[in-house]
């Protein structure tokens, strides 16, 4: 190209040096060629230098296609990494308590069954011992006529035979047929002789330490499914069992602290063991609808309104009232929250699970029944400002006594059925802002129990049924009815101080299901009776960093127990008004009143 420019040029040269010079007639033309030729030359530039750039750009191009496709090849690669990463799918958290506690109560005189029959066994057998005979009228105790005129081994016999034949004894009907029988009857007298009488006293512990700690794993593991876990270690200081809350070497003051049991595992204090609370799968989104399923370890503890005080986050869709239940359950749910304008976060669910497992049935040695608990929720409003719940359960074939390993009775286990249990419960829980310069939580919830009692009495302690009879006086099976109410309120302060007041209130025949409740004296919603608790918390002022959620602080309170009648969360024998125990032969210990001084330093991560 510049080639032809440099000829072009010279021709023009040429053709105007040929012309001659006094030709001013051509000049006007010579003038315009050359302005043309001027034209043409930045013409011909601007194209050189145009298809210069054109090909210079060409690498350039072809470099930013290459870099664009090499960043969606990395963003793609680092999208992979993120999906298959822990904290993609995994969510881990916890929580760790400290925990101190001051304890001390009044009892009432009573007589303990468990000592008195450890004490007439043990006499028997020494009276055998001093003098082993067959002689009738040889027994220091049974010799005299009207005590049978036994002899030391036909007493030590005789009680022996008695022991077999009250295990044998199913029903009502039989254990009056047993009572009935003259021998029996004198047994029994003869028994009350070496009543071990316990006068009233003041237990105190004041210093119980205890530590927890807990590790929630959370994880997604296909669409829609999830696994959550939590395993927790809960025990006294100096200590790998429960003692410290059974009241060992003595009858215990309640059933539910008699020991640990599969219910209760990992909400009163035992072992430095790791225990699984909860561990089950969710399936979410069932046919693209607000429809789930759950199965397994179930969240059936500590639900509402018990956050407030413990001051956890309010319970999901998995939890239970407080009121009503407080046990670490094996079962199931299957939930709808159906999308109501006038019902924001609405649900229902129905529940299942298993309180004991009997095994093969229908056995030679095996008539016992599956304990189950069957619950409907109903939750027509869920919102941060108000939440209203109601509830019905029922339990099916409820057990004598939980499976139980170095109690103060032994090793324990359901003996027999007693019959079936209905509960009915209604609450709210609802939150106030800008209540002065704080915040405001107010709750309230009732219940009501009744019990349906079979014929069926328990052998292992004394003849009494579900909610009937006492040791050695059996009653016929009789329905119960029972109430409770819990109040409270809390407000949270900018200050991050919270102050909370409860107050409970149980019927004389009020029975729940709250074993795993986190009280020590007993769980406070079944005492029979009232129980008031002030307490506060107040939480460090510090960055969360492990999670949005995580928190320190410490929880100082107080609980006053007033019990009115005896049994407070124990659903085998007919309750006696507190003011009338004395000296009656009891199982557990009958306490007038009781007060926890407590005390916590607290860390959720």
């Amino acid at each position: 190209m510049k080639t032809m420019f440099k000829k072009k040029l010279i021709y023009a040269l040429i053709a105007g040096l040929s012309l001659p010079l006094a030709s001013y007639a051509a000049e006007a033309d010579l003038l315009k060629k050359i302005e043309a030729l001027a034209q043409e030359i930045e013409a011909l530039k601007s194209q050189v230098k145009a298809n210069a750039e054109k090909v210079a750009a060409q690498p350039q191009a072809q470099a930013a296609k290459s870099n664009a496709s090499d960043m969606e090849a990395l963003k793609s690669q680092v999208k992979k990494l993120e999906e298959k990463s822990l904290g993609k799918w995994l969510t881990i958290g916890g929580d760790y308590r400290f925990r101190y506690d001051y304890m001390k109560g009044e009892t009432r005189t009573f007589t303990d069954v468990n000592a008195t029959f450890a004490n007439v066994q043990q006499k028997l057998q020494a009276d055998f011992f001093n003098n082993p005979s067959t002689t009738p009228g040889s027994s220091t105790y049974f010799g005299a006529p009207m005590a049978g005129g036994m002899s030391t081994a036909g007493a030590l016999s005789g009680l022996m035979g008695f022991a077999q034949a009250m295990n044998g004894v199913g029903t009502y009907a039989q254990a009056r047929t047993f009572l009935g029988n003259p021998m029996n009857a004198g047994m029994v007298q003869g028994i009350g002789a070496f009543a071990a009488t316990v006068p009233a006293y003041k237990p105190e512990n004041n210093s119980l330490y205890t530590n927890r700690f807990g590790l929630d794993l959370h994880a997604k593991a296909t669409q829609d499914v999830t696994v959550s876990a939590r395993l927790v270690m809960y025990k006294v200081f100096g200590s790998q069992i429960d003692n410290a809350v059974t009241n060992a070497g003595s009858a215990p003051f309640f059933a539910d602290r008699v020991g640990v049991f599969d219910g209760t595992l990992s909400h009163v204090p035992s072992s430095s063991a790791l225990n699984v609370d909860r561990a089950y799968a969710t399936w979410s989104n069932i046919a693209d609808k607000e429809i789930w399923f759950s199965i397994g370890r179930r969240p059936s503890t500590n639900g509402a309104p018990s956050n407030l005080r413990l001051n956890n986050a309010r319970p999901g869709n998995g939890g239970t009232p407080s009121l009503l239940v407080d046990y670490a359950f094996d079962g199931m749910t299957i939930g709808y929250a159906p999308d109501i304008d006038k019902l924001p976060g609405a649900y229902a669910k129905v529940c299942y699970g298993r309180g004991f497992e009997s095994g093969f049935r229908d056995t030679p040695g095996n008539s016992l029944k599956d304990t189950d608990m069957l619950g409907v929720a109903v939750i027509p409003i869920d919102t941060d400002p108000l939440r209203v719940w109601l509830q019905w359960n029922r339990g099916f074939n409820i057990f004598d006594a939980p499976t139980m390993n170095n109690t103060y009775f032994g090793n324990t286990a359901p003996k027999t059925n007693l019959g079936d249990i209905d509960w009915w419960g209604a609450g709210f829980l609802s939150t106030f802002k800008k209540i002065g310069d704080g915040e405001l939580h107010v709750f309230g919830d009732v219940g009501i129990s009744r019990t349906h009692p079979n014929s069926n009495v328990s052998a292992q302690f004394g003849f009494q049924g579900l909610m009937t009879g006492s040791f050695f006086s059996p009653e016929a099976p009789t329905g119960k009815h029972g109430n409770a109410v819990a109040l409270g309120v809390r407000y949270d302060l900018p200050s991050k101080t919270k102050l909370g007041f409860e107050f409970n209130h149980g019927s004389k025949d009020w029975i729940t299901f709250a074993p795993a409740a986190d009280d020590m004296w007993t769980a406070k919603v079944g005492t029979r009776g009232e129980v008031y608790e002030a307490y506060i918390i107040q939480e460090l002022d510090k960055k969360p960093i492990s999670s949005y959620f995580s928190k320190t602080f410490f929880r100082f309170g107080v609980q006053r127990y007033n019990f009115k009648y005896t049994g407070s969360n124990n659903w085998v024998g007919a309750p006696v008004k507190i003011s009338t125990v004395n000296g009656q032969m009891m199982t557990t210990t009958p306490l007038d009143d009781a007060t926890n001084v407590y005390g916590t330093f607290e860390v959720k991560f």
